[in-house]
């Protein structure tokens, strides 16, 4: 199943472009799901339908949800989550409490990603659509899978390790000590839900079957968070393969009291085109009239692509790479609008830190890699490489020699 996510700026039209490339998608024979991740829900305004947390048939080929998070989250965690509201309770705190203390921070969206897995394991559909919250929330959308498996891992390996092996001789000792307990179904909950995190990671970061679409308008904040959310969203393995400006006013018309906002425009896609290159820079026009409807979507569809395929790769190369020369092994990460001085990198066991600004993104290295520190990482060509020298292997068993010799 291909997967296509839309995501940029508040404001930028991304759910009309997500909407229009669906409706495109299925008029070329395509079984499309488009689905909505972002709470405000404007894909129902654009189909000028009502649409729920199941598929809704649009048109033949054409099915549209927009993702409740708390029905996903009373599917997925209610065992789980009875299971410690009942504990919390038990300490004296209140109901509601209880119940907001039982959900980690980004549960909610994460169960909206493990429909991406179900409705792929269904074969129901060819092409699924994502139609995200602004870029900020986003970002942590599609970054959850890294930064929620390290917390879910642990749980797991205590659930697997401790939990498990001690609830029987536990439950015995008496109804105080039972009552701290997990049932099956809570521990069954944790491990599936770990499983699945895991998946959602190999399904994203996918970069054959896998691409994100950045949308934005020729303005300044919106290309200042177009670049960041490319260096973070390639910080994370996500492929990006288009930009699309959207409501660009017509250079062949007179706008009247906007020809001012024309000409801001201008400049800021000449900026666009060349600080984005070699991405394809789409240029979408600013239309007469709201795009609401299937009519108006075909319409804007048609203009967007043409007859080219939606779900054709619109540039392929990987944004994280390793590369080998020689004894010297490097890790290469492409970070177009990095700042130097905002990377941090550093290595913990098979661990590769980096850290840009607010964000961080962990890689397991290579066993050949492991107990090696990285060079000093240097820029080339809008790249960020972090070499390890292998020769360091022999000089650190040199070393070990030594110092048994010492002892």
């Amino acid at each position: 199943m291909r997967i296509l996510t839309f995501t940029g700026k508040g404001g930028v039209g991304k759910t009309s472009v997500s909407a229009a490339t669906a409706v495109r998608l299925s008029q070329l024979g395509y079984r499309t799901l488009v689905l909505s991740t972002d709470p405000a829900h404007s894909l129902s305004d654009s189909f000028n339908l009502n649409l729920g947390s199941e598929p809704t048939k649009i048109k033949e080929n054409l099915y549209a949800i927009e993702v409740n998070p708390y029905v996903d989250l009373k599917e997925n965690w209610q065992s789980v989550q009875k299971f410690y509201t009942k504990i919390f309770m038990g300490q004296g705190v209140s109901g509601v409490m209880a119940d907001e203390m039982t959900i980690l921070p980004g549960m909610e969206e994460l169960f909206s990603l493990l429909r991406i897995k179900r409705y792929k394991a269904s074969g129901l559909y060819d092409v699924l659509v994502l139609d995200t919250a602004p870029t900020g929330e986003t970002l942590r959308l599609l970054s959850l899978p890294d930064t929620l498996a390290w917390g879910m891992k642990a749980v797991k390996n205590v659930t697997k390790y401790i939990i498990k092996p001690l609830s029987k001789p536990l439950s015995k000792m008496g109804d105080k000590i039972a009552f701290y307990v997990p049932p099956a179904d809570a521990v069954d909950s944790v491990d599936q839900v770990f499983d699945e995190l895991v998946d959602i990671r190999e399904i994203l970061t996918d970069n054959v079957k896998s691409t994100v679409r950045l949308v934005m308008n020729a303005e300044k904040m919106s290309i200042k968070e177009t670049m960041r959310a490319l260096t973070y969203l390639n910080l994370y393995g996500f492929k990006v393969d288009m930009v699309l400006v959207n409501r660009l006013l017509d250079t062949k018309e007179n706008s009247g009291y906007l020809e001012k906002w024309k000409a801001i425009q201008q400049k800021y896609l000449g900026e666009i085109e060349e600080g984005f290159s070699p991405l394809p820079v789409k240029k979408l026009r600013y239309y007469e009239k709201e795009i609401v409807g299937l009519a108006s979507l075909e319409l804007f569809a048609k203009d967007m692509y043409g007859d080219t395929d939606p779900s054709d790769m619109m540039y392929d190369e990987p944004p994280i790479k390793f590369v080998r020369n020689g004894n010297i092994y490097e890790v290469q990460l492409k970070m177009m609008f990095a700042n130097p001085v905002d990377i941090d990198v550093w290595v913990t066991g098979d661990e590769l830190y980096i850290h840009i600004a607010n964000q961080r993104k962990i890689i397991t290295l290579p066993i050949s890699l492991t107990g090696l520190e990285p060079g000093d990482a240097f820029f080339k060509d809008k790249w960020l490489h972090i070499p390890f020298d292998l020769n360091q292997h022999d000089k650190n068993q040199h070393r070990k020699d030594y110092d048994k010799v010492l002892n």
